[in-house]
């Protein structure tokens, strides 16, 4: 079973990942570890080492401290599971096809996105 805290950095790491635009790929490479690590990582599935996680700090450009902003909160978070975003298996398949598209193509989608919110 995962640690709700191992959980809660992995949720920050693939946050911060996607924030700055990195696939898991990119950050493996960065760390020096396979993708398949990151997917573990940000699963909450394996636990990431001190240095690891210094190591992955460094290549999003964070603290350490950033992975656990909002702990206390994730722990009352963590009843409502179901409603997290990233644990709709729709939501994960857009997602993942996003990031599919070439970054130029991509950029215009999230603009015209960005304005069809603003309208709705």
């Amino acid at each position: 079973m995962k640690h709700p805290v191992d959980a809660h950095v992995g949720k920050r790491i693939r946050h911060r990942r996607w924030m700055v635009g990195m696939t898991q790929q990119q950050l493996a490479d960065k760390v020096g570890i396979k993708f398949q690590q990151i997917q573990k990582y940000e699963t909450g599935m394996n636990r990431v080492s001190a240095s690891r996680l210094w190591d992955v700090a460094d290549a999003l450009g964070v603290t350490i401290g950033f992975f656990f902003e909002g702990l206390d909160d994730a722990r009352e978070t963590a009843r409502a599971a179901e409603s997290d975003f990233m644990a709709d298996k729709e939501a994960l398949e857009l997602v993942r096809s996003y990031y599919a598209i070439p970054e130029a193509q991509r950029r215009r989608l999230f603009d015209l996105a960005r304005v069809l919110s603003d309208a709705a």
